[in-house]
């Protein structure tokens, strides 16, 4: 399937997401479209075992002041709609790498966090600039911030609105790693690679208990990981893991 706002690659169990920083309104709302369209298609696809979302040059997670107005305008012409561009991305079960050319401003940071794994080059630039407005993120910036860096941090990034380095964001754990740009997409296929190799229905669970383990005392999350746990155990994935360990060969999961 062809798309106007992104390409997309398939490399064995790995999907690349490539979008194009929006130009206008009409394109923020045909890239939210195409995004939560395509991420309905990965739910049913068990082929995609991890998904890199990448940008088609360094400005594509840039989206700075020009695009602060949309949810408004958005607003105004269709009731309540807001244009989201992670709302689809944070309700993949499988897990998704952001690759970080260049810098990630407003709606585009607010796409990164929603990832669970974010890798950016060391020249890129991270902040949400919306205060500046006098409005404040939309796209779930002050929740998943929050949840990432702690209060403090998340409050003193959004209610100044300034931006911050590469370093910072590696420092205070908002990205995972950084590398030179020329090196970007070969960080994050490397690691997305690996993490197809592993068992895709462990991989699942283990993003699940961790996500809604968040929201849940220590002792319902203990019991959530301990009945995900013993559902590993009837499938036939895990007969696979421990008949290749004991073979001492790489295991050859199926998803199954």
């Amino acid at each position: 399937m062809s798309y106007k706002t992104m390409t997309v690659q398939r490399q064995g169990y790995v999907m690349v997401i490539s979008i194009n920083r929006p130009a206008d309104v009409e394109k923020m709302v045909e890239l939210s479209n195409e995004l939560a369209g395509l991420c309905k298609e990965i739910t049913w696809d068990e082929e995609v075992r991890v998904v890199i979302i990448a940008g088609v040059n360094e400005n594509s997670f840039s989206m700075k002041m020009d695009f602060i107005n949309r949810v408004s305008w958005a607003n105004q012409e269709g009731g309540t709609k807001f244009l989201t561009l992670s709302e689809s991305i944070a309700q993949l079960d499988r897990p998704v790498i952001a690759a970080i050319n260049g810098d990630a401003i407003g709606q585009g940071l607010e796409l990164a966090l929603a990832c669970d794994i974010r890798i950016a080059s060391d020249t890129s630039y991270f902040g949400f600039p919306q205060i500046k407005a006098g409005l404040i993120p939309w796209d779930g910036g002050t929740q998943r911030l929050l949840r990432l860096v702690g209060r403090g941090k998340a409050s003193e990034m959004i209610l100044t609105g300034e931006v911050i380095n590469a370093q910072e964001a590696l420092r205070m754990g908002l990205v995972n790693k950084i590398v030179p740009p020329d090196k970007l997409m070969t960080a994050s296929m490397d690691m997305g690679k690996e993490m197809g190799a592993r068992g895709p229905i462990a991989s699942r669970y283990a993003k699940e208990a961790i996500y809604k383990g968040m929201d849940m005392t220590l002792e319902q999350g203990l019991h959530l990981e301990a009945d995900l746990y013993l559902l590993i155990h009837t499938t036939n994935d895990r007969s696979e893991g421990i008949k290749a360990f004991q073979e001492k060969r790489s295991p050859h999961f199926k998803g199954k």
